[in-house]
């Protein structure tokens, strides 16, 4: 009699050996990982690429990377690292490097997930299973990458998110939605341009055209640019968000809200609303919405509140004035069924079963820092704090990691794996193994407490899973 878990077995087989033979490999189906260095690239069933690089040294360790955003109609190639310097460090160290390209492009969630883990199972049916596999990705892969972590624990030994959406797709969407709407609220109020609710990528293009230019011309005065300070702050917009940016004093404002200005402008490039749109058209209407929300107490929690008082006290604006009246300003309610959406294939619940390291930089625009604390108060609440550690390197932009830097959390992963218990996980140790990795490199972990998220958490539905 075949007892239900030999049936499992041989089916789990029977798949794999599907996929092997669906695949398209590139390089001779004669190459083997024990005598060469093997680079495959293919196709999945879904029609997304994979790529692999076994050499022959492998040490049973098989990374699946998950990389970051791809705005609809990019070019969809796959990737299996970080950037190059890694992979080079990587495959010296004796690593297999895997990752797919997604079915799609854009906020493509629901294919990502399966597409990874349809490589997994590619690169298991060709070399046999690995002897430890870590799922890690960057940026919106570090979202695909939270989502294996809380959703196939039994897939993977640990996750690495690197400057991850940790926050999840819900609270990613309402937070880019407060910095516009401040925006255009106290800067264009009587204008007609949409936030939400695009029909097409065109109309969303032309909102982002007109919302750019409203803010262009504002930054020439005193006056508009200490609002766009307080719409900077309701998105957690660090002072020094970017290599090419000096550095400012602490206060230093004028300084400290010229690069802010730079990243609301490219906020508004392309994420706030061209991506929005994207997403929307997923979701079948608008996930995000701002009923409800108390700006003021937002603004009083951000870390760059000193700085918005200041400007508006150079301006000789009324920062009370116009709190009141963005807070009296019609507010934008969400589509039920979109959010619906969002939550089932975006949004996390803090439920880890794997342990996870997650690291991001501390001056990082796009995905700021906070969304950290965010993630760990869902840990928390989930009961999974003991798998979660954070670390932070003291630099800005996004997902501005140096390739040791990189090297060092993954190793420091591989000993919680391999040990059962976290070790020293504070910066110096992180820095040590970091200058070990890549001695010419940089090492710029430090000690970081990111404030609270700025926006309710949305954990909905923890149980509704695709």
């Amino acid at each position: 009699m075949t007892t239900p878990t030999r049936a499992r077995t041989r089916v789990r087989t029977v798949v794999l050996a599907a996929l092997a033979l669906l695949a398209a490999p590139v390089t001779p189906a004669g190459a083997a990982a024990a005598t060469d260095d093997s680079h495959i690239e293919g196709l999945l069933p879904s029609g997304a690429a994979y790529v692999m690089d076994v050499p022959s040294g492998w040490n049973g360790t098989v990374l699946l990377f998950s990389h970051g955003y791809t705005p609809a109609g990019a070019p969809n190639p796959a990737h299996n690292a970080p950037n190059a310097a890694a992979r080079e460090l990587l495959l010296k160290e004796g690593y297999a490097l895997i990752g797919s390209s997604y079915a799609t492009t854009g906020w493509a969630v629901t294919d990502a997930v399966p597409d990874q883990l349809a490589t997994l199972d590619a690169f298991t049916a060709r070399f046999g299973e690995a002897r430890r596999t870590i799922a890690w990705g960057s940026s919106y892969g570090g979202l695909v990458t939270t989502a294996i972590a809380e959703r196939h624990p039994g897939r993977i030994d640990g996750s690495l998110p690197m400057c991850g959406l940790v926050h999840g797709g819900v609270a990613n969407w309402n937070s880019t939605l407060d910095a516009v709407f401040a925006l255009k609220a106290l800067l264009a109020p009587d204008s007609r341009i949409a936030l939400t609710g695009f029909p097409d990528g065109a109309t969303a293009a032309r909102s982002a055209t007109a919302l750019t230019d409203v803010v262009s011309t504002a930054q020439q005065t005193d006056r508009g640019r200490a609002r766009i300070a307080l719409a900077a702050a309701l998105h957690d917009i660090p002072v020094w968000n970017d290599p090419a940016q000096p550095r400012p004093a602490a206060t230093d404002w004028d300084t400290q809200q010229a690069n802010q200005y730079q990243a609301v402008a490219g906020l508004l490039g392309r994420p706030a609303f061209v991506w929005r749109q994207e997403a929307e058209s997923r979701a079948g209407g608008s996930m995000s919405w701002n009923t409800g929300v108390d700006y003021t107490a937002m603004l009083r929690r951000s870390t760059t509140y000193k700085e918005v008082t200041a400007l508006y006290k150079k301006a000789g604006l009324s920062l009370r004035d116009d709190l009141t009246a963005l807070n009296r300003t019609p507010r934008l309610a969400a589509d039920p069924a979109a959010v619906d959406w969002m939550s089932r294939t975006s949004a996390f619940t803090g439920e880890l079963r794997k342990p996870e390291l997650s690291i991001h930089t501390t001056g990082d625009a796009l995905v700021p820092v906070q969304v950290q604390s965010a993630y760990r108060r869902a840990a928390g609440a989930a009961g999974s704090a003991p798998l979660l550690r954070q670390a932070y390197v003291d630099t800005p932009g996004h997902c501005t990691f140096a390739p040791g830097e990189q090297l060092a959390a993954l190793h420091t992963l591989e000993d919680r794996i391999a040990t059962g218990h976290w070790g020293d996980t504070g910066p110096r140790v992180l820095n040590a193994r970091a200058r070990a990795a890549d001695p010419a490199g940089q090492a710029r972990y430090v000690r970081h407490s990111p404030a609270p998220y700025p926006r309710p958490y949305d954990l909905a539905h923890p149980a509704d899973r695709p």
